[in-house]
């Protein structure tokens, strides 16, 4: 089961990394840009964790908020954004349940072991609630100006 675009996109409540409630529904009237990344402070999550917070003013402009998720506790978002400066809520999904509801999670391998995982992955949603856009298997080099470019 995945998110569909010109659908209505899954609810979620998810904590952030201080432990304060998110909903999908606290951003109606705004386009919101949620990705799921596989861990903090991994190389590849780190660039485009940054990028997305180097490009944060001229998607805020666009009238977007960032949301990161990912299966990582509090502490460990905490220590994420204090790091790198990341001007955006980091939300936990530790039991993958969001990650699932928009197809985020699936098999993955590495060195030859397969195993679940957080399958990289960008989606924005129009502040009706619908999903304009989906990214699945999200490469990160330049990942974040083609969001801000499908905003418009």
């Amino acid at each position: 089961m995945s998110a569909q675009e010109g659908k209505k996109a899954p609810a979620f409540s998810l904590k952030d990394q201080d432990g304060k409630t998110v909903k999908l529904a606290d951003f109606k009237g705004k386009s919101v840009v949620l990705y799921f990344y596989p861990k903090d402070m991994t190389s590849g999550c780190t660039v485009e964790a940054c990028d997305f917070r180097d490009d944060f003013g001229a998607l805020k402009k666009k009238g977007a908020v960032v949301l990161g998720v990912s299966p990582d506790n509090e502490k460990s978002h905490q220590k994420f954004i204090a790091k790198h400066e990341l001007p955006f809520p980091l939300l936990v999904d530790d039991d993958h349940a969001v990650a699932e509801a928009y197809g985020a999670w699936g098999e993955k391998s590495m060195y030859g072991r397969k195993y679940f995982g957080i399958v990289r992955s960008t989606f924005l949603i129009g502040p009706d609630g619908v999903l304009q856009k989906a990214w699945t298997k999200v490469k990160v080099a330049g990942h974040s100006k083609e969001v801000l470019a499908a905003l418009g």
